[in-house]
């Protein structure tokens, strides 16, 4: 199932407050991000149900960057969980700036 417009839009906003992780933990912006998908590909809503995160937090770690694939314990651990760090994005997107 591919992604409609409405979530292309949604996932370019998400771009534009870059890497989840990044933005929680550090609270620096880093714009270079792919989508992850919080519960999978094929589910109702699966496309609105991500988090921007850089390759770093994403799939590759470097140093003591602990990325979400494989380690989601350990990321969610360090960072926030995929939930609370979607809340946060949504939020952000919202205008709320007190995060």
């Amino acid at each position: 199932m591919n992604p409609t417009k409405k979530e292309k839009l949604y996932w370019d906003r998400l771009a534009e407050l870059g890497c989840a992780a990044c933005l929680s933990y550090s609270k620096v912006t880093n714009n270079y991000i792919s989508i992850h998908h919080i519960s999978g590909r094929s589910k109702k809503g699966c496309h609105m149900n991500v988090l921007a995160l850089c390759p770093k937090h994403h799939m590759t770690g470097k140093g003591e960057t602990i990325p979400i694939h494989p380690f989601k314990k350990r990321f969610e651990a360090k960072y926030g969980t995929q939930k609370q760090l979607k809340i946060m994005c949504d939020k952000l997107l919202d205008g709320d700036d007190s995060i």
